[in-house]
């Protein structure tokens, strides 16, 4: 369990650094590659942008539970 719970949480780390990267900051950013600037310049936030916002959040929360149950796995067995 202590293995998958670490294969979980460092897959959703690579995910995290590779999401967080895409998003467009006040310059632009890694998502101007992929065809978000061109939305940009019309206004608003694309539907792309959303939805890279909706999968980083759920990305976040999946990191998050890994870090919190590998913590509950760590206590009960005495290894920390």
């Amino acid at each position: 369990m202590i293995i998958a719970t670490s294969v979980v949480l460092a897959i959703t780390s690579v995910l995290m650094v590779i999401l967080v990267l895409m998003h467009k900051g006040k310059g632009g950013g890694l998502s101007d590659m992929f065809g978000g600037g061109i939305s940009s310049s019309l206004g608003g936030s694309s539907v792309v942008e959303r939805n890279l916002d909706r999968l980083t959040i759920g990305v976040g929360v999946i990191w998050f539970a890994s870090i919190i149950v590998l913590g509950l796995l760590f206590k009960s067995k005495g290894a920390g």
